[in-house]
């Protein structure tokens, strides 16, 4: 492969989404689809032109300098979109249409950051936010976004267009929230960051390399948050912390194959200490102010699963951290994990009980748990239920996962 062919997938991930937002803070959110094509021929030109020419010295420069000439000649051409655009437009009798198009990294970080919150609203569904966050923000193409879902490229492009349409008819603004509206705000971005880092660390897709762009997209677009003022919050601060622990422990979740490897398998030598510590820099960091989010409790509780001592004291701090969780937010997600934390500190039988109260029939995280308790406690109910996790699996890792759990019973 051509380093051309490597270097202008690797600009459109990360230069795509900083033109796209300078051009529409420019332009309004109405009109994204201007700024998001306009992005696009500037990368279709980059790929025509390097190909014959070779690549610029300074392609970043090369593709700010196109994109703005690309802007300026769609306003010279389509008067009624200059009509509609207005004030953020200089008409000069000599020169034609210019718009300011500042691409410092200041505008260009403001820019993202005000995209986020317009994106990231509860007007439209969460899946639909995501949606928008991968394409608008992190450049992500229909078809990855398509392959992050499970789903195809028809169905995607007609969610994002009735996302923008819901936006576009509410007179959604690109704007930072006014001061006493920013934590309300900031709820909704962070939701959608923690689905989103969720979307790649849960994935059911087989591609290992787009489950971990999911995550360090969403980690990225976290970090500008902490590093505005305005919205560098406790919470902000202990979502990252939280990414932070759960990507220390991404290459040791998976094997050689892409199959699932379960925490009391994995091998603490292929977490990264690096991540752990910026973890815990960040978590220190959150303490600040009285109001504990559940962004706080599950940083810790991902903070202690980087303990390598499989020791009573460690999962009984964990017990006491989901106690707490599930009190401020109960998830059936929670109950589950709180359970095999329960087994840990406090033995199965205890955990059973406790287990079958949920009553998750249709998860196979439930019947998985429950095969891992009865394991040794009665064996032959461990692969009844090991069985029916197995039926209910989608994915090929969690299949293979569970099929190791009953071949170590048999």
């Amino acid at each position: 492969m051509s380093a051309n062919n490597e270097l202008i997938p690797h600009l459109f991930r990360t230069e795509f989404s900083k033109i796209t937002a300078v051009l529409g803070k420019s332009f309004g959110f109405e009109h994204i689809e201007v700024a998001e094509d306009i992005a696009s021929d500037t990368f279709l030109l980059a790929a025509e032109t390097w190909g014959m020419k070779g690549v610029p010295d300074n392609p970043v420069a090369w593709l700010y300098t196109v994109a703005k000439n690309r802007a300026k000649d769609y306003l010279k051409h389509h008067q009624i979109f200059v009509d509609k655009v207005g004030p953020g437009v200089k008409q000069s009798s000599t020169e034609g249409y210019e718009i300011e198009i500042d691409l410092s990294a200041q505008n260009i970080t403001d820019s993202q950051l005000q995209m986020m919150f317009a994106v990231c609203n509860p007007l439209i569904p969460a899946e639909a936010q995501i949606g928008l966050s991968l394409r608008i923000l992190c450049g992500f193409g229909i078809e990855e976004i398509a392959d992050a879902f499970l789903s195809n490229k028809e169905t995607i492009n007609k969610r994002l267009f009735r996302a923008k349409e819901k936006l576009r008819a509410e007179n959604v603004r690109l704007e930072f929230p006014a001061p006493g509206q920013v934590d309300k705000r900031l709820e909704a971005v962070l939701t959608t960051l923690y689905l989103l880092f969720n979307e790649g660390y849960y994935s059911l897709s087989q591609n290992t390399t787009l489950r971990q762009d999911l995550c360090l997209e969403a980690m990225r677009l976290n970090f500008l948050l902490v590093d505005n003022k305005t919205t560098s919050k406790p919470a902000v601060k202990a979502l990252l912390a939280l990414m932070c622990f759960h990507a220390s422990r991404f290459e040791a979740r998976t094997g050689a194959e892409g199959e699932l490897i379960l925490y009391d398998d994995q091998d603490p030598a292929l977490w990264n200490a690096e991540l752990i510590q910026q973890g815990k820099y960040y978590l220190n960091l959150a303490a600040e102010g009285n109001k504990i989010s559940k962004y706080h409790i599950e940083a810790a509780i991902a903070c202690e699963h980087t303990v390598k001592a499989d020791v009573p004291e460690k999962w009984q701090n964990i017990l006491g951290l989901y106690n707490q969780l599930l009190f401020i937010e109960y998830s059936p997600a929670a109950a589950l994990n709180r359970t095999y934390a329960l087994a840990k500190a406090d033995g199965k039988e205890i955990a059973i009980r406790e287990a079958e109260k949920l009553k998750l029939v249709n998860n196979h995280l439930y019947y998985s748990l429950l095969g891992y308790l009865y394991t040794g406690v009665d064996n032959e109910r461990a692969i009844a239920h090991l069985n029916t996790a197995l039926k209910l699996a989608k994915s090929v890792a969690d299949k293979v996962a569970i099929q190791k759990a009953i071949d170590r019973i048999e």
